[in-house]
């Protein structure tokens, strides 16, 4: 059932910030009437992004340390890692690119900032779905 949830958990997660910032935060750009309105809207998005990684991160860190305690899984010490590093990157987008991004000060470089956190992020949650979905059993 633990890994189940952890892989449901992490594939939550990947599948999230793959749907919003490749395809939703694009089309907003694309389609709204002003980027001004499309930059409220992403903005939005990506907060609700921050609480599912908050949230899957949690379910993934239980899980995982549970499985480090009782197995001596090295291998799930590293995918802990990963999870945590996802999160780090969760927060730094919210609280230090997005603030910076939204009074418009340095706009390209922060955007920039907030991408590059973002690839981070995606690349951390997609570590850990694969390194999940390789090896079910041993969770």
């Amino acid at each position: 059932m633990r890994d189940r949830l952890a892989l449901f958990a992490a594939a939550l997660w990947w599948g999230a910030i793959t749907a919003i910032c490749g395809l939703a935060a694009p089309l907003l750009f694309r389609y709204l009437p002003s980027t001004a309105l499309a930059g409220v809207m992403a903005a939005r998005l990506f907060t609700a992004l921050l609480w599912v990684a908050m949230g899957c991160g949690v379910i993934l860190l239980l899980i995982l340390k549970v499985s480090i305690v009782q197995k001596r899984d090295e291998r799930a010490l590293t995918t802990l890692m990963a999870v945590l590093a996802g999160m780090l990157f969760a927060l730094l987008i919210e609280f230090v690119a997005a603030p910076h991004i939204r009074m418009h000060e340095q706009l390209p470089m922060w955007h920039g900032v907030g991408v590059a956190l973002f690839l981070l992020q995606w690349l951390c949650a997609g570590a850990v779905l694969w390194r999940l979905g390789a090896r079910r059993e041993s969770l």
